[in-house]
């Protein structure tokens, strides 16, 4: 049976905004059922990364492939039927709309069944009729989750998890990634800003700094050498207990 192809594979890419790069020869792979972790310091260019990956920006340099195939020049909306899900900084959600309303509007021919989704995602359950605009933040970050998960992605991309979130919520939330690749076989890449928390989760990371990867490992490795993590990011505070 021949080795099934990665699902992500990012070799030297130039990324930003107007031609003038952000990111700078971004080299990183993720293959099916791993957990990697995008970690780095505030302004370091890891939401760039991960929407240039999703097709929502035009790459200046580089390529991209997914599951073996170039998909370096194309769209968001093509990458997504090519199973690529983004769960975005903030969360994108309709406040009118229920949580059943939202996973409707995501499913496909191929889509989870309710069961399966409210299984790796109980804590919808019990809101499943409430409108987005009324969920805790928690809530509505699984919600978010959710509604990626719907097409049963081969690629899970998920922009700052935690954001606005007290760490005990997030606790909760990031295992989730875990049982997705651990149950759907999907490929995970996640930017996160607490490290200690991602670590726990992701099997490697890599550490982006100016716009470059300065560090990467397996997530013992860097949970063991918590210096060089903390000088990584130059200067800036990081929590990795």
């Amino acid at each position: 049976m021949p080795d099934t192809p990665p699902r992500l594979v990012v070799s030297d890419l130039d990324a930003g905004y107007d031609g003038l790069p952000v990111v700078r020869d971004l080299n990183l792979t993720v293959g099916p059922g791993d957990v990697v972790a995008l970690l780095g310091p505030n302004g370091a260019g890891k939401t760039t990364s991960l929407e240039t990956i999703a097709g929502l920006i035009e790459p200046i340099a580089g390529t991209i492939a997914l599951n073996g195939a170039d998909v370096t020049d194309r769209p968001a909306y093509k990458l997504a039927r090519d199973g690529v899900s983004l769960v975005p900084e903030g969360r994108a959600l309709f406040f009118r709309l229920t949580v059943r309303e939202h996973l409707r509007l995501a499913q496909t021919k191929n889509s989870l069944a309710d069961r399966e989704l409210l299984e790796m995602l109980p804590e919808l359950e019990k809101c499943i009729g409430r409108k987005a605009g009324v969920l805790s933040g928690g809530e509505q970050q699984m919600l978010a989750v959710g509604r990626a998960l719907v097409s049963r992605p081969k690629l899970l991309l998920v922009d700052e998890m935690s954001l606005g979130l007290a760490p005990v919520i997030v606790a909760r939330l990031l295992p989730i990634l875990r049982r997705v690749a651990d149950e759907l076989g999907a490929g995970v890449l996640f930017v996160e800003q607490h490290v200690g928390l991602a670590l726990r989760v992701a099997d490697r990371a890599y550490v982006l700094n100016h716009g470059r990867i300065v560090l990467e490992g397996s997530a013992q490795e860097l949970r063991d050498q918590p210096d060089l993590l903390r000088s990584s990011y130059l200067g800036d505070q990081v929590v990795i207990g």
